[in-house]
């Protein structure tokens, strides 16, 4: 009887998505006619103008902390040999307290430069949630024009038409409504 049952189930449900997605085809409308909707919400920001702006945002901000790395690298690099070559002229106490010194102030750097990586990470995770702030109403907007109940995950489903994905469709509403969404940019 339970296999019986989840048959006419699964049957139902194909009839249903073949109408859906013949619908859809025959109309040409632009938002898929579903109880059930689904997106990528990764590639849903990555495309988007403003997840774009972001990312460039960041490798620019990465490329300077990068450069800024190398420059600290290059200057300790050459204090330690300054350092290596001092050794044999002085008396071992005198360079220990030097050594020390220098460990301690490579750890500050160090630090100060993982802080510094971190407030970019934590800046992008800041765009990101205010992407998902301010596109939740074009989302929520697609969502009724379908006469849909819930939008999914892609990846989280198993099977589905391809009929149902609205992430090209969003990531045109959201360009056209916020642009690249530099004004409503979280503060650095």
């Amino acid at each position: 009887m339970g296999l019986r049952l989840l048959r006419h189930l699964f049957i139902a449900a194909a009839l249903f998505w073949g109408a859906a997605v013949a619908s859809f085809a025959q109309e040409g409308q632009p938002v898929p006619q579903a109880p059930i909707l689904t997106i990528e919400s990764d590639r849903l920001f990555a495309e988007s103008a403003f997840g774009k702006r972001v990312a460039a945002q960041i490798e620019a901000e990465q490329s300077v902390l990068l450069e800024e790395n190398r420059k600290i690298e290059a200057e300790l690099v050459a204090e330690e040999q300054r350092l290596t070559e001092l050794r044999p002229q002085m008396q071992p106490d005198e360079f220990r307290n030097l050594a020390d010194s220098f460990d301690v102030r490579v750890q500050e750097i160090r630090q100060l430069q993982d802080g510094k990586a971190r407030e970019i990470v934590e800046s992008g995770d800041k765009e990101r949630g205010t992407f998902v702030r301010v596109a939740q109403p074009v989302l929520i907007a697609l969502m009724r024009e379908a006469g849909a109940g819930v939008i999914l995950e892609r990846r989280s489903v198993l099977i589905s038409v391809n009929a149902i994905d609205i992430t090209d469709l969003a990531i045109a509403r959201l360009n056209e409504a916020i642009g690249d969404g530099k004004d409503l940019a979280t503060n650095r």
